[in-house]
């Protein structure tokens, strides 16, 4: 069985396509580098990461965005023997402006070199890009109206002001004047436009309803790619919202059909878990998928209704069984692991480099900068795990510091470190900030305790809302450090909350020097292994 989510652990907004045998899955990565997570996959059961594309200056700066901007929501396409890929950097979050900015790459193969982007428009965010089978392609994104209101029902969707269509070429730029084509239902925040042709009808899919528990997958269609569309009988084909499904916040996906003729449609998801604040999702939007069928010219969930399963019959003829994932360990004896990702910037031999078997961090600004902090950390994919690492660092001031954090923004992290303290001199210290919006408040919930020399091994175990860290010597026992901490607010719906958080929680290595002295931290393994 295909079993939900088919991407854990922060894999948002998934652009689906298939190329002859092969499936592919371009997700969202907002601030962190290198950008654009593509997934491949054989039989829908396994996938395997493939490609982070944007990972060059000429493609992507995103020193300076604030949390929660930078890539949202790309598209893959392939036409004229290429992938092409579309993309938004967007660069403001609070207020009225959004000044997402709008682009387009290519590549003759998944792995390569991608291209210099074309620069599209910054009219609106989640481009697309739809290949006519008469040659033509077409742009599309949503509006954003900064004035607001904009269209729609919903008075929450005050500056989305629907569908914008236009002609791109590759040579030309943008032709002809742009088309708002849909103004989305009443459930309003009309996004994530995705364009498909079938049985001689152009389909319109997008997202409504925002990022959070009311999000649905809207259709509708039209004769002509300008419209004027029509919309579902349903108004919506996936929505969890009123439902008690293990799956929710279901939305902003697309449609593929196997050589067989099958439908797929893959969605953005939520696995919630009970906090002591509410409902919060541990690891973040995932991607899952779902089998559709067709009547009237209309898709609808095979299943029935528009609540998605956690398990689905995968295509016809495939008997492959999903991969369990255990324990991963990383030595960096040959580069930066591949479940690896930094923050913002095209220019990481700044902030680490590999070799002589550890990863050093290179200490920069504090771990809440804007712009350059060395912060290496993988996804949190389980809704409970245990990480291990082992960090050597000889700070001489409080302003120097290294260890391991559970990080999901500025406002949202804890981290264990070992640093300098006045009359203690090396110290284990707690560092945290437990949601706090807008003052981004530290506190210290334990009292620094001296420490030998030399290296020192460091642990966190999370369960569900709930976390602790726990240090040793070599081949000493561990011992926990510091109070239970609450991991529920390193979550999507921690602090400022579910709409304005956007990406995920991670688990990794920090280093930070505010003296500007670029102190070096030393890591010479890392582990993560999740929890039943």
């Amino acid at each position: 069985m295909i079993r939900n989510p088919i991407l854990p652990g922060f894999n948002a907004d998934p652009s689906f396509i298939r190329v002859e045998d092969t499936y592919y899955i371009a997700t969202s990565t907002f601030e962190w580098y290198p950008g654009v997570q593509i997934h491949a996959s054989k039989d829908l059961v396994n996938w395997d990461l493939v490609a982070r594309p944007l990972n060059r200056a000429a493609l992507l700066d995103m020193r300076g965005n604030p949390d929660s901007c930078g890539i949202w929501a790309p598209c893959l396409s392939h036409a004229d023997g290429k992938f092409w890929l579309v993309y938004t950097d967007v660069k403001r979050l609070d207020g009225a402006f959004k000044d997402a900015h709008n682009y387009i790459t290519c590549c003759e193969t998944i792995d390569g070199e991608w291209s210099d982007p074309w620069y599209v428009n910054s009219s609106g965010f989640d481009p697309s890009l739809f290949h006519d089978d008469d040659g033509r392609k077409w742009f599309v994104n949503m509006q954003w109206n900064h004035r607001g209101p904009g269209t729609g029902g919903n008075p929450a969707s005050a500056s989305f002001d629907g569908i914008l269509c236009q002609e791109w070429s590759p040579d030309d730029g943008l032709l002809g004047e742009p088309v708002n084509i849909w103004p989305g239902t009443d459930r309003g925040l009309t996004e994530a436009p995705h364009l498909f042709k079938r049985e001689g009808w152009y389909y319109l899919t997008t997202a409504e309803g925002g990022t959070g528990y009311d999000h649905a997958v809207s259709l509708a269609r039209s004769r002509n790619v300008l419209g004027p569309y029509e919309t579902h009988p349903n108004k919506h084909v996936i929505c969890a919202a009123g439902s008690n499904s293990p799956i929710q916040r279901t939305g902003h996906g697309q449609y593929v059909e196997t050589r067989e003729g099958e439908g797929f449609h893959t969605f953005l998801m939520g696995r919630p878990q009970s906090g002591p604040h509410g409902l919060f999702c541990a690891t973040g939007r995932e991607t899952g998928i779902e089998r559709v069928v067709w009547r009237d010219g209309w898709m609808y969930l095979e299943a029935g209704g528009m609540t998605a399963r956690e398990e689905v019959e995968p295509p016809i003829g495939v008997t492959a069984t999903r991969r369990e994932r255990g324990p991963v360990e990383s030595r960096f004896d040959a580069g930066l692991p591949q479940d690896f990702q930094w923050l913002r910037t095209p220019e990481p031999d700044r902030i680490f480099r590999v070799g002589d078997g550890a990863l050093t961090l290179i200490g920069r600004e504090s771990i809440g900068s804007y712009f350059e902090q060395a912060l290496v950390a993988r996804r949190q994919e389980d809704p409970s795990y245990v990480a291990e690492t082992a960090v050597d660092i000889a700070p001489v001031t409080y302003q120097q510091a290294a260890g391991l954090t559970t990080y999901y923004n500025r406002h949202k992290f804890h981290a264990l470190l070992i640093s300098h303290e006045p009359g203690i001199g090396r110290a284990l210290t707690i560092m945290s900030c437990p949601g706090d919006w807008p003052d981004c408040a530290l506190s210290y919930p334990a009292e620094p305790m001296a420490l030998p020399e030399g290296e020192i091994e460091m642990r966190v175990e999370v369960d569900l809302a709930t976390q602790q860290f726990f240090w040793r010597t070599a081949g000493g026992d561990w011992q926990p450090f510091g109070p239970a901490l609450d991991a529920s607010v390193i979550s999507d719906e921690g602090g400022r909350g579910e709409h304005a958080s956007f990406t995920g929680a991670f688990v990794g290595m920090v280093a930070m020097d505010t003296s500007g002295m670029a102190r070096e931290a030393r890591f010479t393994r890392f582990r993560y292994e999740p929890r039943p």
